[in-house]
């Protein structure tokens, strides 16, 4: 690596995602898993790339109408959201179109096999002054950030005569586990009630990535926060818990969600103007 400020290898690839400049899109569908990716690539019109790197990051990269569009496997949490746009940022020129497209468990009337889209998500972090020393609530809530208004409006027009789509605010947790409200016997998370005060935020759904998207969008402003923003966002999600009727999805429901959500992700990309 040339600095530990950015570590970049002398081969120009960043630490986590292990690309390039001209291995990455300027437009891209980011999800979670590895099998999702590869799924989604199938309806490229070619591919030019697939790239693994040792830290769990997939880069498939080709043409779709004609426009160059990479799909991303991440992983989980805001820190691979993190290190994704950011290390995204540092190879390519020019503005990003980024689409998270990924799963999320409904606390609204979304059932299994809806989509959710995040208009703004907001963050929900474990309050470790609370648990340490008794100061404060057990968990903290963050204001929304707004997702990109033309590229949502674009991508949910699209899905609207497809599949039934509930918009609305998404809550994201530091955890699959406490802060989102899932009670067990083998730690202490003074979660209850958690729900209903993510709910009573107006919350339609949780996962645990848009968050840290939109957030990092909205920041792409550079260092002095004086550049025009060079990031647009949106997000879509796969209804795979239904909270309050406590079912998850099935595999079927789950493939069919994905290919009937492939064309209309890779059609908003490519039709959207950089």
């Amino acid at each position: 690596m040339v600095t530990a400020n950015r570590p970049i290898s002398h081969e120009g690839r960043t630490y986590h995602m292990g690309t390039k400049r001209g291995e990455l899109a300027n437009r891209i569908i980011t999800v979670g898993d590895h099998q999702r990716a590869r799924h989604l690539s199938a309806f490229l019109d070619e591919i030019s790339l697939e790239h693994a790197s040792p830290r769990g990051f997939l880069t498939i990269t080709g043409l779709y109408k004609s426009a160059p569009i990479s799909i991303v496997a991440i992983g989980m949490g805001l820190s691979m959201m993190d290190f994704f746009v950011r290390e995204a940022r540092m190879v390519v020129a020019g503005p990003l179109l980024i689409i998270r497209f990924g799963s999320c468990g409904s606390i609204c009337d979304a059932r299994i096999g809806d989509l959710i889209i995040a208009q703004e998500a907001f963050g929900i972090a474990r309050n470790y002054e609370f648990f340490e020393a008794g100061q404060g609530a057990p968990y903290r809530i963050s204001p929304p950030v707004k997702a990109d208004q033309k590229l949502t409006e674009q991508m949910a027009r699209r899905f609207k005569p497809l599949v039934r789509v509930v918009e609305g605010s998404v809550g994201n947790a530091d955890s699959f586990y406490s802060s989102q409200g899932r009670r067990g016997d083998d730690f202490y998370d003074a979660n209850d009630g958690l729900l209903e005060r993510v709910g009573a935020e107006g919350a339609v759904g949780l996962e645990m990535e848009s968050h840290m998207l939109f957030h990092l969008a909205k920041c792409s402003t550079g260092r002095d926060n004086r550049r025009p923003q060079s990031i647009r966002a949106a997000c879509v999600l796969m209804v795979y818990a239904d909270r309050q009727g406590d079912r998850f999805i099935d595999p079927q429901t789950s493939k069919h969600l994905v290919e009937l959500s492939a064309k209309v992700l890779l059609d908003t990309l490519a039709d959207s103007a950089i």
